[in-house]
């Protein structure tokens, strides 16, 4: 075959475009403070996140009330006035929290509904976060966007609510007090939720609601933001997983849509130490409040009340641009779209330049490269948790090195469809393999099309894949301008989801991007099965997937930025006046060796009453720790009497030290009606049973050290049986324990209760010994007496 000199310049100009694609995805600019100030300012924004993340400012800490007051102070600053709404609540999974949430509101000129914007502004507890990204990011947004807005004097029809909500990271507390007991909760006709959950990159895009998405989707095309990302696949997948952001409280119990705007990568910092200022990217503050600006200005000036409907959209971002089209023309696009390829099959077989031999014969590197690819990953993944067990020290299963391992793992990927297309094809043929990736793209459509409707819009770039076929056999010609040009849909479309599956979903889902790319390269096979030489390229892209397994390697490492998170708690049974060192941590280090000594013992007794978690997490190891004297809670039965069949209670638990959490356990046969916790009821409970899937009762955050009352009643043959761990986060800083600092290469682990000083303890009315008077008779003649043995009486309950 002769010499094909364009295999570089085609590589080069794939680049190029990924480059381009990667870099119109978010703004790669920041303003600063010089910008107008009717312009949203990012260093103004960030110069709020200062502010708001200098400390952790958690439920129930000191900070948290500072931050509370600032916010206040900034929005009377720009000329609101503030309201506060505080009260307890209890949701479904039986969390109870105090939340304060803090609101203003700006009055339209002709209302129709409420635009709502909305972020939390209380940080992570246990783990030390200064919650920079998560929530202050999003608070600092909506502050500075407010202000540019007051300051531009922009027309507005509708009323706009700010909230800053309360207690998310606990149970979404604070969103359901809203919803649940304001009155301006009926006045909502739309919220923009701002989040995070990572400290960098591209912002997406991802609706709530209850019905259809087609208006909503419509709007925001309309309203024009500078920057979408977004897709109806991530819509789809979004609404059969069990969200967690404030937005679902008001799409659930408040039927109330909205869009959440949150950024996902540096996800390892999320919930950390490390979520604090200098991990937050300010390109991706900057990306915020493309978002926002635009949204509040279109938003604030439409009928609020039009963006209800039942239909769904198939909707995806492109470089500046949002299309979008109905879920109803998914399954025909995908018929016409098979029946367009076996048309163009047979005027290539008409005119000689198409066989069938060869079109099954393309199945064989494709389908190769999909089962190669996919298993070397796959097991590649395994061998390398075996090699570097320190990666499973990270909870969320996103490594620091991760982007490393993304980048080795698709480079091996196309280094293993070049070997297979060297293998099994040839140039000459390349429009007859070519049909085979289109052929499985249509089959993967049509499923889709019935169970993932969302998915819809990947059958655009085999479209652009079918007409390059069809202009080849009606032509035979080949362009390499033609070809990169078609395959600009394909890599805009899919290969921004090779690095966001792992990124969001964890590296364990690595495969999955191995597989993307193999039908990524089979979308491209009119550029790559011309290239010259194959072999070389093989061994090319083999060389670049070893250099990145050999940074990530070098780079597997902890250090300050990039820290070992672990864990250590002091947990004293006040049943048996005993108390152990504990951890969740599978790979101990020098520090929690100090006090879990160096044969890591098994933790045993210790899940019996299991703490919630994110990941579920179970402790491992434990030591016998000294006592020392923590004073124990006050338990009072307040009430106690039986009437008919039931049995009536009412415990108060008092605490006598400063403590952050309160976990409640029951004998799970015990079954509890009208069950009250300082004063609420489980939200959205029906019928007055209380619901519950193991012994777990309730957790309760303490806000001012004020007591938890709960009052129920139960069957009065059920045996009595409920135990209580009270927690504090100050295992750092009670002096009784002197547990030395870590160092700086280590943090809190995450998403656990953690670097807290524990009591166990059974829920048990309190008897004081009663003492009885017992007369010793002298025995006749004998001058010994005669001790009575018997011991102390106490009454039972």
């Amino acid at each position: 075959m002769r010499k094909n000199p364009t295999s570089i310049l085609a590589f080069v100009c794939v680049l190029a475009i990924l480059g381009i694609i990667y870099a119109t995805m978010m703004p790669q600019w920041v303003s600063k403070n010089e910008e107008a100030l009717a312009e949203f300012s990012t260093e103004r924004a960030f110069n709020q996140v200062k502010i708001i993340a200098q400390k952790p400012h958690y439920v129930g800490s000191t900070n948290h009330e500072l931050v509370a007051n600032y916010l206040k102070l900034e929005l009377n600053r720009i000329g609101l006035e503030t309201s506060i709404q505080e009260g307890f609540t209890l949701n479904d999974k039986g969390l109870l929290v105090k939340s304060k949430n803090i609101l203003a509101r700006i009055k339209g000129t002709n209302n129709s509904k409420a635009l709502l914007l909305l972020s939390h502004y209380d940080s992570a507890p246990h783990s030390f976060s200064k919650g920079a990204s998560d929530d202050a990011s999003g608070v600092a947004t909506i502050l500075e966007g407010i202000r540019a807005f007051l300051y531009s004097k922009n027309p507005q029809k509708n009323d706009i609510i700010i909230l800053f909500s309360d207690a998310e990271e606990l149970g979404l507390n604070g969103a359901a007090l809203f919803v649940n007991q304001h009155p301006w909760a009926k006045d909502v006709g739309l919220v923009l939720n701002f989040e995070a959950r990572g400290s960098s990159g591209p912002s997406y895009m991802l609706m709530e609601t209850n019905k259809g998405n087609q208006a909503l989707v419509k709007e925001f095309a309309n309203a024009k933001a500078k920057y979408p990302v977004s897709n109806s696949l991530m819509y789809s997948i979004y609404k059969m997983l069990p969200n967690d952001t404030d937005l679902t409280v008001f799409r659930e119990q408040g039927n109330i849509q909205g869009f959440n705007f949150a950024f996902i990568d540096g996800h390892y910092n999320y919930h950390t130490q490390q979520d604090d200022i200098q991990h937050l990217n300010k390109t991706t503050l900057s990306h915020q409040g493309t978002y926002l600006m635009p949204l509040l200005k279109y938003f604030s000036n439409i009928d609020l009340n039009s963006t209800q409907t039942t239909e769904d959209n198939v909707y995806f971002s492109v470089p500046f641009g949002f299309i979008n089209y109905p879920f109803a023309w998914v399954f025909p696009m995908s018929l016409i779209a098979l029946g367009l390829l076996i048309l163009f099959i047979f005027i290539g077989k008409a005119k000689r330049v198409i066989t069938f031999r060869e079109i099954f014969r393309g199945f064989v590197p494709l389908i190769g490269s999909i089962v190669i690819a996919g298993l070397v990953t796959f097991l590649g993944w395994k061998i390398i948790l075996e090699a570097y067990p320190q990666y499973s020290d990270l909870l969320n299963g996103f490594t620091y090195n991760g982007h490393a391992y993304i980048g080795a793992f698709v480079t091996l990927t196309i280094a293993i469809c070049f070997a297979f297309y060297n293998r099994f094809s040839e140039a000459k043929i390349t429009m007859n393999h070519f049909v085979a990736p289109l052929l499985l793209w249509i089959i993967i459509n049509l499923f889709l099309a019935n169970s993932l409707t969302g998915a819809g819009f990947l059958i655009i770039p085999v479209y652009f894949g079918i007409l390059l076929f069809g202009i080849f056999v009606i032509t035979q010609h080949y362009s390499l301008g033609l070809n990169l040009l078609f395959s600009i849909p394909a890599l805009a479309i899919v290969a921004p989801f090779i690095i966001m599956f792992p990124i969001g979903l964890g590296l364990k889902i690595l495969f999955g991007s191995a597989i993307l790319t193999v039908l990524l390269f089979g979308l491209l096979l009119p550029i790559f099965g011309s290239f010259f030489r194959k072999g070389v390229w093989t061994i090319l892209f083999f060389i670049t997937s070893i250099a990145f397994f050999v940074y990530a390697g070098y780079n597997s490492g902890y250090e300050y930025g990039k820290a070992k998170s672990n864990s250590l708690l002091y947990v004293y049974n006040a049943n048996t006046n005993s108390a152990v060192w504990t951890t969740y941590d599978v790979n101990l280090d020098e520090w929690t060796k100090t006090y879990l000594g160096e044969k890591n013992q098994k933790a045993v007794g210790l899940n019996g009453l299991p703490l919630a978690s994110k990941y579920n997490s179970t402790f491992t190891y434990s030591a016998i720790a000294p006592n020392i004297a923590i004073p124990k809670p006050t338990i009072e039965f307040l009430k106690d009497s039986v009437i008919g069949n039931n049995r009536y209670l009412k415990i108060k638990i008092t605490p006598n030290r400063k403590v952050n959490r309160y976990d409640i356990y029951a004998n799970p046969k015990m079954t509890f009606y009208n069950f009250k916790a300082n004063g609420v009821s489980t939200s959205g409970q029906k019928g007055n049973r209380l619901e519950r899937d193991d012994m777990k009762i309730l957790c309760y955050y303490v806000v001012g050290n004020e007591p938890l009352v709960m009052d129920f009643y139960i069957n009065k043959s059920s045996v009595f049986g409920m135990d209580l761990i009270e927690s504090s986060f100050d295992l750092m800083t009670n002096p009784l324990l002197n547990v030395k600092p870590r160092s700086d290469w280590m943090m809190p682990t995450p998403f656990v209760l953690n670097d807290a000083i524990l009591i166990q303890q059974k829920i048990e009315r309190y008897t004081a010994p009663v003492n009885v008077s017992i007369e010793t008779a002298p025995v006749k003649d004998s001058t010994i007496t005669a001790i009575d043995t018997l011991k102390q009486v106490v009454k039972p309950e």
